[in-house]
């Protein structure tokens, strides 16, 4: 009975192709509304009784040729390649929304990466794990603590993350297609991460540097507005690019490493990449982690530059920089030092990164869809 449909289906709808494709598949001719079609598709004639006068049912048999389309078959969504004049737009959007959700959502966790990572922390500010380090945070300084700072971090998040995967999808698909047309390159991946790391942290770095500043142990700041207010008048504007240079030396290995893992892992999961959630959710947090325990040391040298630590900054000043940084970790606590907060790091990394991919993913595939769904509504009002 599946073989059978109803006279006004059409050949578009996909429950009657699986129906009428599996009929045919089993015994070499489907029947559709009053029509038979033969093994290539084709129709073989009408299915309605002959009338009198009518010529006999053989002599009417006309099939297609294997090398004719159908008339109105739909062309598939490419859920990859976006429809042209709205690629960037889209990617913008996608990204601009799971930055924000990833940043907010793992805010938490960030801050007690923060404090972990500090090299002379004050006695109240000495955690077991990250665990005991929310439990102390909530306990001692109140419920709100752990997401002090969260707005300005929100703010940088969204045009930064808009920027960073439209220029990763712009440069991926450009080298990958001058590299190895039609197929996946992870070089194309890794460079395309490194360039989409630069604007990025140009963005971010003020916000980061903010941030940090909020979330140490016993913050002298009152709020956000505050906070970059001592900042400009003690500092000067410079403090907030003190980082950009360590940050680009942590962010662009780590991104590089990111991508190419994402991307090779979604090959292994995802072969067809089609809209799967699973498979971003798994790629984005195990690329995430090995990234993020890859690119502590550097991570460490960042939070030191930004926070200004008043044990350490003294030492920071006899030199310049990242430089600066890498001896003064090395010298207050030795190798161990540079992967303070390793823990935190990668607990933070792996649902950070599932987040952000997996709601990346589905924005630009709801949009995708909808850009795709309009463009049939209008052909078919121009075929109207």
């Amino acid at each position: 009975m599946d073989g059978f449909v109803s006279s006004h289906s059409t050949l578009e709808s996909p429950t009657v192709e699986r129906r009428v494709t599996g009929t045919i598949a089993a015994t070499g001719f489907g029947i559709l509304g009053s029509s038979v079609l033969d093994a290539t598709g084709g129709f073989v004639g009408p299915f309605s009784p002959r009338v009198t006068g009518e010529p006999d049912f053989a002599s009417v048999l006309h099939r297609t040729t294997t090398t004719e389309a159908p008339a109105c078959v739909e062309p598939d969504m490419d859920y990859e390649g976006l429809p042209q004049g709205a690629a960037s737009s889209t990617h913008m959007l996608a990204g601009a929304v799971a930055g924000i959700m990833e940043h907010c959502l793992m805010y938490p966790i960030d801050c007690v990466k923060t404090r972990m990572q500090s090299l002379h922390p004050e006695p109240g500010a000495r955690y077991r794990n990250v665990m005991d380090a929310l439990r102390q945070i909530v306990r001692t300084e109140g419920v709100w603590r752990p997401i002090r700072g969260v707005n300005v971090l929100a703010v940088g998040a969204g045009p930064a993350h808009a920027l960073y995967f439209a220029c990763y999808e712009k440069i991926k698909f450009s080298l990958s297609d001058a590299i190895h047309p039609g197929t996946n390159s992870h070089f194309a991946n890794g460079v395309a991460g490194c360039a989409a790391t630069v604007l990025h942290d140009a963005i971010m770095n003020p916000a980061e540097v903010v941030k940090q500043r909020m979330q140490m142990f016993n913050s002298p700041y009152r709020g956000v507005s505050d906070c970059i207010s001592s900042l400009l008048r003690q500092e000067g504007a410079a403090a907030f690019y003190r980082s950009y240079t360590t940050q680009l030396t942590m962010n662009v290995p780590f991104q590089a490493l990111h991508f190419m893992t994402y991307e090779y892992l979604q090959e292994l999961l995802n072969p067809h990449r089609q809209y799967n959630p699973s498979s971003h959710v798994v790629s984005g947090a195990l690329a995430g982690a090995l990234a993020a325990a890859a690119t502590t040391p550097l991570d460490v040298c960042k939070t030191l530059l930004n926070t200004q630590e008043a044990q350490a900054v003294h030492v920071i000043q006899a030199g310049t920089g990242g430089a600066a940084a890498f001896r003064t970790v090395y010298r207050m606590g030795g190798m161990p030092a540079f992967f303070k907060g390793v823990q935190a790091r990668v607990i933070y990394q792996m649902p950070s990164t599932a987040i952000s991919w997996s709601v990346y993913e589905f924005f630009k595939y709801i949009i995708t869809k909808r850009q795709h769904e309009k463009r049939l509504r209008g052909d078919r009002d121009v075929d109207k």
